[in-house]
Parts: structure tokens; sequence; C-alpha cells
């Protein structure tokens, strides 16, 4: 027989399919730890190059720990939408909104010297260690602190005027913003200055960033907007960095670029640049010498 139904059928049986739809939804994501990226900023997107072109934009990320914190054993392994993958190599540069993805190590206001183990199968987060002992800062870092994925700083590869090459790392992120993140969280972040920290001879660039989420972010678009809305901020940043080490008997970390902290568009050509010398390590052209894990 022939049943004829009226408008507002249709829609009440479309809506109790959707509802039913949802319910089946909710035990697959209990228990799940996931970081959404962030909704579109007004700032225009960067053209994403090479190997960094970012997933879609709702792509989520969660974390597992294994061993008890604080350990030796102890490590927190991602992954996306519960497939197993590395924050270095599996987690994109960029995102379509113009934001980069932060991978937090060590959240603000703690001093656990927590690492990406970028020569560890799937490069897990892990706490550093001297001698066989768990490594600390000698006290807190204010801020949260971090990587880009798919950036690498290329030992092999001199800077033109500093004459220091790059430290086998990827490079680091100090966050500025007003939360403090979860360790082994990944959120957009807006990248507005860097600065050049030369460490034991070697450059580590520190790129200053703000979550994309933070209320103040919308007003943080350059380095000179962190003067104007976070004063003396950059400052205490490059004082941290270079007298960290001093407790323990060594000598300050120096700065290049005349202890300036560069502008966003020094800050997004360093970014560009460490993500095609990530790009060539994967690749294979640049023959991976240095005892990095790619998977």
């Amino acid at each position: 027989a022939h049943v004829v139904s009226t408008p507002s059928q249709k829609m009440s049986a479309i809506a109790s399919a959707f509802k039913t739809m949802a319910c089946a939804a909710k035990p697959a994501l209990a228990g799940r730890q996931f970081t959404r990226a962030a909704p579109s900023l007004r700032a225009p997107a960067f053209k994403a190059r090479g190997l960094s072109i970012a997933s879609p934009a709702f792509a989520k990320y969660g974390s597992e720990k294994k061993g008890e914190y604080p350990s030796l054993e102890f490590r927190i392994f991602f992954n996306e939408d519960g497939k197993p993958v590395s924050p270095w190599h599996g987690v994109p540069l960029h995102n379509p909104d113009g934001t980069c993805n932060f991978i937090c190590e060590i959240p603000k206001e703690t001093k656990a010297k927590m690492e990406v183990a970028t020569d560890e199968e799937m490069t897990p987060i892990k706490q550093d260690t001297k001698k066989g002992k768990l490594r600390d800062y000698p006290y807190n870092i204010n801020w949260n602190y971090g990587m880009l994925p798919r950036t690498w700083e290329d030992p092999g590869h001199e800077h033109p005027t500093m004459k220091v090459k790059g430290d086998n790392d990827p490079v680091d992120v100090v966050e500025i913003g007003s939360v403090a993140l979860a360790m082994g969280s990944v959120t957009p972040v807006k990248p507005v200055g860097v600065y050049a920290m030369i460490d034991d001879g070697e450059l580590d660039w520190k790129v200053i960033a703000i979550a994309a989420s933070d209320p103040k972010a919308k007003d943080i678009n350059d380095v000179a907007d962190v003067e104007k809305h976070f004063p003396g901020e950059l400052e205490k940043i490059r004082v941290w960095f270079r007298d960290y080490k001093t407790p323990d008997g060594k000598p300050i970390n120096e700065f290049g670029l005349d202890d300036k902290c560069m502008d966003k568009k020094y800050t997004m050509a360093v970014i560009e640049e460490t993500a095609g010398f990530y790009d060539k390590l994967v690749s294979g052209e640049r023959e991976n010498d240095g005892g990095l894990s790619l998977k």
C-alpha cells in the first residue's frame, strides 16, 4: 500500500533518526580525551608547504599515559581519532585558519623537564634524564612550553649571520596564554615572535605564541602586541631562558640577533625554513645521521 506522509511527519522522522544516531555514538566516545582545532580566526590563512599541509580542521587528538609519573618509564603516547600517531610526525604543523599546532610538553608553573622523545618510536613525551636521573628545571617555568610538529633544527645547517647550527630538535614554543595547558595536549596557537637562543653553541629557536582560544588572542597579532598587552613579558622570557642553567654552575645562555625578539614575519620564515629541513629529513633527501625516529 502507498503511504502518504505530511511534511511535519517527515521532519519528525528525520529528527528521530538523528537522535538515535547520536545516542549510539555516545558509548564509543566515553573516556577519551580530545583536543579540537580552534574555529577560524580573522588572520588570513597561511599557505602550507610540502609535508606541512594540515589535516581536516576537526581532527581529534588524544593521549594515553603509560607508567607511573614521575618515573624513568613514564610515557605519553598520542592518537588521532583513536589511531596511534607521533606528535612530531603525525600532527600537522599548520591549520587551515592560519594557526599552528602546539604540542605542550611542560604545563606552565611546573618544572619537570618533559620532552618529545625524538629517538623513540612514535616519539612519546617522556621526562629528560641526566646521568640516569630524572631532570627538573631549578624552578617553575612560567609559561606553557613545548614544540611545533613537523619542524626540525638541522645540525648540518649553519645560520648565515649567527654562524651556529641547529640543535637536532623540533622548534620550541613558549605559549604565553592565561591557561595552563595539559601535558600532551595539542593546541592551535598564533606564533608572533621568536628568540634566537644559543645553547652550548647550538641554535635553539624559541617561538613566542598564544593559544588561539585565549581571551587576548584576538589582540595579539605581532610581537609589538605582546609588549602592549603583556608588558615586560618578552624580557621575562629571555631572562628565564638565559639564566635557568646557572643554579647548576653553568654559564648563561646567549642570544643572537642582538637579543631581540623578532617579529611575526621573521618568525614565520623561521618556521617555514625548519619545516623545510624536516621535509628533507623524512623524505631521505637529508641523511638521518642523528639517531632520530621517523616513525
